[in-house]
């Protein structure tokens, strides 16, 4: 699969309007648990990457993560701006192209997860995004020269179940926390986001892959 410039350039797209189609349900879920700001903030940071996405799709990879990164950390309030301008921007230091197979995906995640784990100071279990962008990029990183299209579904069905495992979970970070067992009953906002993003990524990538198919036919 080749990353080209229109790849590039729908893989931004769905990310972004797939957060802009749900600004208003995370926004819910936040005032469930939190400051009821992170479908605002999200709204709003996804909205400076797809204004931008025409230059944005004409770097390379890492520049084009690690430029989206730096908008993120610009645009969004909260903890929400840091954390997911810090998974992009790890992403982009990592990512080398071509990017010609899963190990070279998993590895790019990998770093990324990493550095939410640095910077929230936390890790699966704590009811953060963390439940659900840790269990795929494992996955991911098991992955090998499996079936591209299968481990798409595979990641997909993987962040749904870290999503609903935050929903029994007690919260232990950011303000969610102050809440104690209150918090319980409660989907993970920033778990939701990750959720939504997989699924926006992994559908590319399918669709591109059935592109690809259909092409040599």
């Amino acid at each position: 699969m080749i990353l080209d410039e229109a790849f590039r350039k729908r893989l931004i797209i769905a990310a972004a309007e797939t957060i802009l189609a749900h600004a208003e349900e995370l926004t819910e879920l936040d005032r469930a648990i939190g400051d009821g700001d992170h479908g605002l903030n999200m709204k709003r940071g996804f909205e400076a990457v797809l204004g931008d996405a025409d230059s944005l799709a004409g770097k390379p990879l890492g520049e084009l993560l690690k430029g989206a990164g730096t908008q993120l950390v610009m645009t969004i309030g909260g903890a929400s701006g840091p954390l997911y301008g810090s998974l992009l921007i790890a992403m982009g230091k990592t990512a080398v192209e071509p990017l010609v197979d899963l190990t070279g995906a998993a590895r790019i995640l990998a770093e990324g997860v990493e550095a939410v784990r640095k910077r929230g100071k936390s890790d699966i279990g704590e009811k953060t995004m963390l439940d659900v962008l840790a269990p795929v990029s494992e996955r991911l990183s098991a992955a090998g020269s499996a079936d591209a299209a299968g481990i798409a579904a595979e990641l997909c069905a993987l962040a749904d179940r870290g999503l609903e495992s935050t929903r029994q979970m007690r919260a232990t970070k950011g303000r969610a926390s102050f809440l104690g067992e209150r918090s319980v009953g409660h989907l993970d906002p920033g778990a939701r986001s990750s959720q939504l993003l997989v699924h926006a990524i992994c559908g590319v990538f399918v669709r591109e892959l059935q592109r690809e198919e259909a092409g040599a036919a």
